[in-house]
């Protein structure tokens, strides 16, 4: 495990290509909302600090992503062409494609191609949900490849992977093997290089005291030849949570191996939390040995506020880390974040820190950021200082689904995801979504859903308009996965009025159907002639009925009155003819 020392641009690649990017503030971070590879692969973080040096690590990642529930079939196909960054690699076009179907018995067998010019790969495979005692999967992939020195190579790789969680006792264990079982497997990355060994240099700025970089150290003599790992996390009720994982990647052609270890204590003291974490990592190719000790402290700011209190900063949090790397090096950061704004969709941070000792360079950083999350997309801006260097950053993302009905913007979205329709009722709040509404025209989208389970869509009836009432604020869907659900909302649009209804010198009966418009659902008269109605225009017509015969049908003329803004129900008597 590798800190920043100061505001750093973090990137994420798994399978050579660019999955995330962000920027962090010095200290301890955490990414939660990356979109993985369905079919896994482990992640290479890049840390480039604001002083242009750049730290990497690797994160195994690995997960059994294939089940299909039995008669459900799942397949991709896509086109493209390589484009990883790296200036020793070039742009090869490829295509690649998976396929999966469920069968009776928890089975998914499944399978895919990748083929370029001087790659091509096969796989086929098999999961298996296994009730209580978790889910796994096997497959083999095939791979025939053509290096930068022209040499043509074949080869096989073995994967497994199994994961089971034990919800009684709050234990979850992930298991993965890998297995390149000859020499001459690679992937696509690979042959995409234009030499077979050597690092990505990055472009020098034209600062004379500039050291050169180098990241991203590659040698295709030593193919990866196998790969052992394990996660472990536990439940300590309210004592907390504790995890520890470790994954070895090991070489043809060397005896060395890369090594990864870490492990940690999460213990909340009420709604104070403090985290101790330590880890390791040694890389075949550097000679030096990574190791990192970190302590953080949070305390909420409504730690010291009434349960009651309506302040803008009740969803605040003070916060400190330290970080040693055992050589001498120090950092220590303090500072307070949370989020602003009613829907809490306004996140800040202000952190200030040092760093002293080691082989670190020592000194003062800051650090202030703004990230703000909209109905129709994620903007972010902030500012950082370094010793005698200060950079601005500022970033927008978002994303966008067209469907039958037009185009509608939203937040960046997920895999599985639900497109809210309630034509009308616009700048409606959805509930349980940060930041989200219904846009002018009543859509919205909700980024992530949840696939074959129900997921529960409610608007929330206290933004919506005085002259709007829906027929339901809640429905449930269940998206396959990779869907788009439609949860569609009906809304009545125009006057609430309470009318009491005659007929003659009585009553129009209790049980009456009263409809109007287009509006066949009808309203049913209470008793002594009330009926409440929505979604009425300033005048029309109001069809009665209590029976078959033309003595119990009547025709109701109406107009409402002109209301000042805020009045939510008129209130009127009408005569029935």
């Amino acid at each position: 495990m590798v800190l920043p020392r100061g505001t750093a641009q973090v990137s994420v690649k798994q399978n050579g290509y660019d999955v995330y990017q962000t920027t962090v503030p010095p200290g301890p971070f955490t990414i939660d909302d990356i979109n993985s590879a369905a079919n896994g692969g482990d992640l290479q973080v890049t840390i480039k600090e604001a002083d242009g040096s750049i730290q990497t690590l690797y994160v195994p990642y690995s997960s059994v992503p294939v089940l299909q529930r039995a008669g459900y079939t799942r397949y991709a196909l896509a086109m493209g062409e390589y484009r990883s960054g790296n200036n020793l690699q070039s742009s090869p076009k490829f295509v690649q494609g998976s396929l999966m179907h469920g069968l009776e018995g928890n089975w998914t067998p499944y399978g895919g191609m990748q083929i370029a010019e001087d790659y091509q790969a096969f796989n086929l495979g098999i999961g298996k949900d296994l009730g209580l005692f978790g889910a796994f999967s096997f497959d083999i992939t095939q791979a025939n490849t053509t290096l930068a020195d022209g040499t043509r190579h074949s080869g096989q790789s073995i994967k497994s992977v199994y994961s089971k969680s034990f919800y009684q006792t709050g234990t979850n264990i992930q298991v993965a093997g890998y297995r390149y079982s000859t020499q001459g497997f690679y992937n696509l990355s690979d042959s995409a290089y234009s030499r077979m060994s050597g690092y990505t240099v990055k472009p020098p700025t034209g600062d004379s005291n500039e050291q050169t970089q180098f990241i991203d150290y590659f040698n295709l003599f030593y193919s990866k030849r196998g790969q052992e790992q394990i996660s472990i996390s536990q439940q300590l009720g309210n004592y907390g949570t504790t995890f520890f994982s470790a994954s070895r990647q090991s070489y043809w052609n060397t005896s060395r191996s890369d090594q990864q270890i870490s492990f940690g204590l999460n213990v909340p003291f009420g709604d104070i939390t403090t985290s101790l974490n330590y880890s390791y990592s040694n890389n075949i190719w550097q000679n030096d040995r990574d190791h990192l000790l970190a302590f953080t402290l949070n305390v909420p700011f409504s730690h010291w506020m009434r349960t009651d209190s309506q302040s803008a900063f009740r969803n605040s949090n003070a916060s400190y880390s330290m970080s040693n790397d055992l050589k001498g090096g120090m950092t220590n950061l303090s500072g307070v974040y949370g989020t602003l704004l009613p829907d809490n969709n306004l996140n800040y941070s202000v952190q200030v820190g040092n760093t002293h000792g080691g082989n670190t360079s020592s000194g003062t950083s800051g650090y202030s950021s703004l990230n703000y999350r909209g109905a129709y997309g994620n903007t972010n801006v902030g500012y950082s200082r370094s010793g005698d260097s200060s950079q601005i950053y500022y970033g927008m993302s978002g994303g966008i689904i067209a469907h039958a009905d037009g185009i509608t913007f939203g937040q960046p979205l997920g895999d599985t995801m639900v497109l809210v329709k309630a034509p009308g009722a616009d700048n409606v709040k959805i509930e349980n979504q940060t930041g989200i509404h219904t846009d002018w025209r009543g859509y919205a989208i909700l980024p992530f859903a949840t696939e074959y389970r129900e997921n529960r869509v409610a608007l929330n009836a206290n933004s919506l308009a005085d002259n709007i009432e829906l027929d339901e604020t809640v429905v449930t869907v269940i998206p396959t996965h990779g869907a788009i659900a439609r949860a569609t909302f009906n809304a009545q649009i125009g006057g609430k009025v309470l009318m009491t209804l005659k007929y003659g010198n009585k009553s129009v009966p209790f049980g009456a159907i009263v409809t109007h418009g287009e509006n066949k659902n009808g309203s049913i008269v209470a008793e002594n002639g009330q009926v409440y109605l929505t979604g009425l225009p300033q005048s029309g017509k109001l069809q009665v009925s209590w029976g078959k015969d033309k003595n119990s049908n009547c025709i109701v003329e109406y107009k409402l009155p002109e209301v000042s803004p805020g009045t939510l129900l008129n209130q009127q008597t009408a005569i029935c003819r």
